[in-house]
């Protein structure tokens, strides 16, 4: 028996029991499916994520506190260290190459315009802080540092809050009230679009209007330095250590602060959205062993059920590798065509699910071929037990078989 009758017989079985052939793909189906739609959300998230840090401009670095032993008296206790005006200070006199320097703090309030509330982030920084974040301002302008200097009660706020208290229409010059104090409303942000960290859902105002109505005295959250180019980053954040390490009294084994630039970020959120992908991944792809396993059931009761034929088949000439070949094309016919349907629900699902709940969804080609293959896989492996099984059996018993 050649491949292309082997095939063709494989089918004709297969259509002889449709019901049951749906039934058994069934797992494959529901295993692809799962795997491709925990792969696109995974693969949308990572791009998501990666597009906005790339908006924020390939030359920020990121300083903020870190984890690490306090100067002074020793206590036995890890404190987490700070940020302060005296960092600020020192920064600000020593570094060279940069375009920006912003400090921000950063406090969860609610917002409200006449009976409408919103629940947003409000940062407290300083007149460089677009030029920091490579934010544009999409209508109206940015308080000036002659209002960071004298605590005006200026805002200017993204398009989120503009959409949830301004009903989308950009009102510059109203006033809002932030934690029931009120702020004009003198520029609004460049869209963004929303996602991890959701850069259009939060108000930026004044630091020291910040510190004086929200926050008090507290320390910076974080200290953001744009370089002059990307080139300089790697010795800008060498000035920034020299800097801190001075102003903190602190060495490398007891530093108390993280100095981020964007490559480090990408590789992070890289590294760790492509572990998470693989682990969700691999839950999902049980259900694929799961499918075998109900695969291996249904052929060893379709060998039970067709002994007599198979008898028949070793009387007329059928040679072991002959009924084994049948049997195995079944077992990767069932598999395979799962596998084909499962990826068509598992792009259909993924893109469904991202539209409904506004996430971006990626199926890659990679994924798509790698299912197809694991899932044809899965046939040979749970296909070859009874395939073999029926191989070795004697014609003789077979055709005394009722």
């Amino acid at each position: 028996m050649n491949l292309i009758e082997a095939m063709r017989t494989a089918y004709m079985s297969l259509l002889a029991n449709k019901s049951r052939s749906v039934l058994t793909m069934l797992g494959v189906i529901i295993g692809v499916s799962a795997v491709l739609v925990v792969v696109a959300i995974g693969q949308g998230l990572k791009a998501d994520v990666l597009d906005r840090i790339r908006s924020m401009g390939t030359n920020l670095v990121t300083i903020s506190p870190g984890g690490g032993r306090r100067h002074g008296p020793p206590t036995g206790q890890t404190q987490p260290g700070k940020l302060t005006e005296e960092d600020l200070e020192a920064l600000q006199q020593d570094l060279t190459n940069i375009a920006a320097l912003a400090p921000t703090v950063q406090r969860g309030v609610t917002a409200k315009y006449r009976n409408l509330t919103h629940t947003t982030q409000a940062v407290g920084t300083n007149s460089q802080w677009p030029l920091a974040m490579a934010f544009e301002i999409a209508k109206g302008r940015f308080f000036s540092a002659s209002e960071q200097r004298a605590r005006a009660r200026v805002a200017v706020i993204g398009q989120d809050v503009v959409d949830e208290l301004f009903y989308g229409r950009p009102l510059v010059g109203e006033y809002i009230r932030i934690n029931n104090t009120p702020f004009e409303v003198i520029g609004i942000l460049e869209e963004k679009g929303g996602g991890w960290g959701n850069p259009d859902n939060q108000i930026v105002i004044p630091l020291s209007t910040a510190r004086q109505r929200l926050v008090g005295d507290a320390d910076l959250n974080a200290i953001l330095v744009s370089a002059e180019g990307e080139d300089v980053v790697p010795i800008v954040k060498e000035n920034i250590e020299r800097t801190l390490f001075r102003t903190h009294r602190v060495a490398e084994a007891t530093r108390d602060f993280d100095i981020r630039d964007q490559t480090e970020m990408l590789s992070m959120v890289s590294e760790t959205t492509g572990q998470m992908t693989l682990f969700l991944g691999g839950i999902a792809a049980v259900s694929l062993l799961v499918g075998g396993v109900g695969i291996m059931n249904i052929m060893l009761v379709s060998v039970t059920e067709r002994t007599r034929e198979i008898g028949i088949r070793k009387a007329v000439g059928a040679r072991r590798r002959d009924i084994m070949a049948q049997f195995l094309i079944e077992s990767v016919m069932l598999s395979a065509l799962g596998g084909i349907i499962g990826i068509a629900f598992g792009f259909a699902g993924s893109q469904a699910l991202g539209q409904s709940l506004g996430w971006q969804t990626v199926v890659p080609l990679w994924a798509v071929v790698l299912s197809f293959f694991f899932s044809a896989a899965v046939g040979v492996f749970f296909g070859w037990y009874p395939a073999r099984k029926a191989a070795l059996l004697d014609p003789i018993q077979c055709l005394r078989y009722e």
